[in-house]
């Protein structure tokens, strides 16, 4: 983005820049008064030169000779100056974008798309009859789920005074200087601002999985307790309205999961014990909210029995004799409300060993199920509106009796994960320690099929009380008998789903089951009743090979008959995982994201053929390069039929915190979720009619270029690897306390057995971004060659395809965030010049031709021209990271020339924190 910006959005921005001046300023006073004026003074001079680089005023050079030699102790108190400044920007652009949603909707314009309000107005135009939405929303759901992947830089500590800071930069704009609270109000900023620079910004030590699941709930206290039922009701209300005889949503559509203590692929600390802390965690939160509602509704529900009449299930309960009669006497919803916290807080009791805050001591009867809880609460809804009193139906009970429909006792159902080789592991040794069969590894994928359906059949354990197992083995069965007790404890809603990672056969499939069936959760049936498993098996199709194999796995596994029965039991449903992260690492890019499209298009047909009703699960990331972007256009960008009403996706990293921290953040990104879904589900969004197969024809043409294109560069070129570790800090990220997990699967050298964080982490600090464009652009050149027909066809698919403008708009938002001048100075790092020079030479040579084919297909004069709040993001923002980026390269140098001090080391996780702030999407 250029300086040529209109007075209208100079005008349009003016908020912005204010509140970036003035909480600019107040950092450099803090700064100024606890660091002294050299500090400050030199901070001043390098901002300037940041921004005069920017401006193009000066060299890219200028800044890195301000810097260069800066001493360790010296440069650490920079560094947190700027890691504060983008900070404090951020906070700024989400202030301005709250201020341009707020001037929206004062100007009476239309709803914007991705807003539920936009997606009924497209339904009501499209005259949709009841029996058909009846069948496409059957058992519909939209399900984000919070992962164990933390990107999330941010301590807790520094999360919150920047959520203070928000609050009352809001009061400060409300209010006019001289008007009382003014000047109080920036004298608490100062404060809030001190506080950050006092704070330290990373850990001194890693988290451990217990912090990550606390980490992950915090999430419901700040937002999604209360957002999600009231959301829920919303969309229940609104679409029985226009469909009154479909009987729509029986259960609510938004139903949370989360990966934090179920997912063991990799991560050795997931144990029995971290299932049940996570589970029981969980539920005391929702129990806890519970009580504490149930609380405030015995204080407001005070009516009189001389003065109300109440329903015979509102006066048995009062009569249940669980309240002092002499206390509430007079009060018969009181008593009620009271009967049904007695036996609420019995049930927690039961469940997790202690009386949450507010719970009743007493000998209650516990509830069952969270269903008996719902129909008390609901006695008491009906006999207010039998009386008259809907009005008071209508606010606290409705809250707490769409939460209790929503949460139930478990509040997320927890996943679990595991890779199919620990599977096959603790298989074989189960069978041979069983007498089944000594050697299971050495069996064709047909024998294996044919042993493990015969297991699955028969109602026998495989092991008895005294096995002696492995270590690995003993480990993995505790888990899933630990997952066992918890589904007893909570309801078969915890745990939901088990997920397969690396599936590539039947055979994985099945080996699932098995332990599935070893813990009790899976039951094989007798001679008069089908087998059942009240957890999914799902399998995760990751990389390129696998999508695209996984439609026929799928299906030969639908033919094994024990199989399909379990699916039957289930309602026909079956989940299908697709990883986005091994594909991209994969194949790069655009091969990946057209892998991933193409396995949707044959599992879609699988579902068809089968009968079976499809969920697609997507193993989404923060970033591009690992199938990032607006989650409201990633969903409209499915295939036709890929969606039928559910959708679950994951949801990581500082991704979390953007989207769920604040709570009209939250309400407008689940929002987003339901509307992508109901479109997708119910309208015709892929655009492309019968040209859809030539359209597909011209992507696998495309993919197999870029594919190519990108394994020249990260298979094929020799010393690859070496450079990748050599010119990124990829060896650094390790050594980030952001979670809980190694950032390799395994010890080695290969880029495949590097999870994908650190691998687009890496790039992303040395601003190449190579994971979101790669290939892209060789692929696109040698399409079109030079053929201006074929220019105008990539053209009408970008304006026409959802899928194909999604794949080019996210490619740009990447590149926008990439800057080769300064990802010229990581290249520096290489100490094998020749290598250096090839390497940089090919992404240089494809960053340059991406660039251009993108601009040549789309007709955008900038990368950005159709994305203008992010231009205005990097305009504000960028000018920051550029003395981060500069000080990290030095860093980087001094360390692997032997100064090993641990200075120099924070100094560098310092950067990593303050680049990754800035980028907004680092892993």
């Amino acid at each position: 983005m250029g300086e040529s910006r209109t007075v209208q959005e100079q005008e349009a921005t003016r908020p912005l820049r204010e509140d970036i001046r003035f909480l600019g300023g107040i950092l450099g006073d803090t700064i100024h008064d606890h660091e002294g004026p050299e500090v400050f003074d030199l901070i001043e001079r390098v901002r300037i030169e940041a921004f005069r680089v920017r401006r193009e005023e000066v060299e890219r050079s200028a800044v890195a000779d301000m810097l260069d030699g800066t001493p360790t102790e010296v440069a650490i108190p920079l560094i947190r100056a700027f890691s504060y400044f983008v900070l404090l920007a951020n906070l700024a652009e989400d202030l301005q974008r709250d201020r341009r949603r707020a001037a929206h909707v004062a100007a009476g314009e239309p709803p914007q798309d991705s807003s539920l309000a936009a997606t009924y107005a497209k339904l009501d135009a499209a005259a949709l009859d009841d029996a058909t939405v009846a069948d496409l929303l059957t058992d519909a759901l939209v399900s984000p789920v919070i992962t164990a992947h933390p990107t999330e830089t941010r301590r807790r500590t520094v999360f919150d005074v920047q959520a203070e800071i928000t609050e009352l930069m809001r009061l400060r704009r409300r209010l006019d200087p001289g008007e009382p609270g003014f000047d109080d109000t920036e004298l608490r900023i100062r404060r809030a601002v001190l506080t950050l620079w006092r704070t330290a910004l990373i850990r001194l030590a890693r988290l451990r999985i217990q912090d990550e699941i606390a980490v992950g709930l915090r999430y419901y206290d700040l937002t999604l307790y209360d957002v999600i039922p009231a959301i829920n009701a919303q969309v229940r209300t609104a679409l029985r309205a226009r469909w009154p005889e479909a009987e729509l949503l029986r259960r609510p559509i938004l139903r949370p999961g989360s990966w934090i203590g179920g997912d063991r692929d990799g991560n050795p600390y997931v144990t029995a014990e971290v299932v049940h802390t996570a589970a029981e965690q969980a539920a005391a939160f929702a129990f806890g909210r519970y009580l504490d509602e149930l609380v405030e509704l015995e204080k407001s529900l005070s009516q009189s029995g001389r003065l109300v009449r109440v329903s015979a299930d509102v006066a048995a309960l009062a009569e249940a004799g669980y309240a002092d009669p002499e206390v509430f006497a007079d009060e018969p919803y009181r008593r009620a409300l009271h009967a049904i916290r007695a036996r609420l807080s019995a049930t927690a009791h039961r469940a997790l060993g202690e009386l949450p805050e507010h719970g009743i001591d007493t000998t209650a009867v516990p509830y069952a199920t969270a269903r008996e809880v719902l129909d008390d609460l609901d006695a008491v809804d009906a006999s207010l509106r039998a009386s008259g009193d809907a009005l008071l139906a209508d606010d606290r009970l409705a809250a707490l009796r769409h939460a209790v429909e929503t949460f139930g006792f478990h509040l997320q159902g927890l996943d679990m994960r595991q890779n199919s080789e620990v599977h096959e592991q603790v298989v074989t040794e189960l069978l041979a320690w069983s007498g089944v069969h000594p050697d299971y590894p050495s069996l064709t994928e047909a024998e294996r099929v044919d042993l493990l359906a015969g297991e699955l059949r028969t109602r026998r354990p495989l092991l008895g009380p005294h096995a002696q197992l492995s270590e690995l083995a003993t480990k993995e069965l505790g888990v899933l008998r630990a997952a066992k007790e918890v589904i007893d404890t909570f309801g078969a809603a915890a745990i939901p789903n088990y997920i397969i990672s690396m599936c590539t056969s039947v055979s994985d499939m099945l080996e699932a089951a098995l332990l599935l069936k070893e813990a009790g959760i899976l039951d094989p049936g007798t001679a008069e009743g089908a087998p059942a498993s009240s957890v999914g098996i799902v399998p995760l199709f990751e990389t390129i090979e696998d999508l695209s194999a996984g439609a026929a796995t799928l299906a030969a596994a639908l033919a094994v008959p024990v199989y399909r029965e379990l699916v039957a039991a289930a309602g026909m449903r079956q989940e299908v995982m697709l990883g986005y992260s091994d594909s991209n690492k994969d194949g790069g890019y655009l091969a990946a994201n057209w892998a991933l499209y193409r396995a949707e298009l044959d599992l879609v047909e699988v579902a068809r053929d089968s009968g079976i009703r499809l969920r697609l699960f997507h193993g989404r990331g923060g970033t591009v390069g690992r199938g990032g972007g607006r989650s409201y256009d990633a969903i409209l960008a499915q295939p036709a039929g890929a969606v039928q009403g559910s959708l679950r996706l994951t949801e990581q990293g500082e991704v979390i915190a953007a989207k769920y921290s604040e709570f009209g953040a939250a309400h407008r990104n689940l929002e987003s979720l339901i509307a992508g879904t109901l479109e997708s589900t119910l309208l015709d969004v892929e655009g492309l009619g019968e040209d859809a197969e030539t359209a597909y024809a011209v992507l696998d043409d495309l993919a197999a270029r870029a594919r190519a294109a990108y394994a020249d560069l990260v298979h094929d070129t020799p010393g690859f690897v070496e450079y990748f570790r050599e010119s990124t800090p990829v060896a650094e990220v390790g050594d980030l306390n952001i979670g809980s997990r190694p950032a390799s699967r395994k010890p080695t050298n290969s880029v495949s057995d590097l999870r994908a964080i650190p691998w687009v982490m890496a790039w992303s600090q040395a601003r190449v971004m190579l994971p979101g464009w790669y290939g892209t652009g060789t692929a696109l050149e040698q399409w079109v060659g030079d053929d201006p027909a074929r220019l105008a066809r990539l053209t009408d698919l970008y304006q026409r395809w959802p899928f194909f403008n999604t794949v080019l708009s996210n490619l740009a938002q990447v590149m926008a965030k990439s800057d080769l001048d300064i990802a010229a100075r990581y290249a520096d790092l290489v100490t094998d010049e020749k290598l250096r020079a090839e390497i940089f030479g090919m992404i240089g040579e494809e960053h340059a031709r991406t660039v251009r084919m993108y601009k040549a297909v789309t007709g955008h004069a900038e990368l950005l021209s159709d994305n203008p709040s992010l231009a205005e993001s990097i305009h504000n923002r960028f000018p920051y990271l550029e003395p981060l980026n500069q000080l990290q390269v030095d860093l980087l140098r001094r360390l692997r020339g032997g100064d090993d001090s641990e200075l120099v080391k924070r100094g560098i996780l310092l950067t990593m924190n303050g680049l990754a702030t800035a980028l907004r999407n680092s892993g």
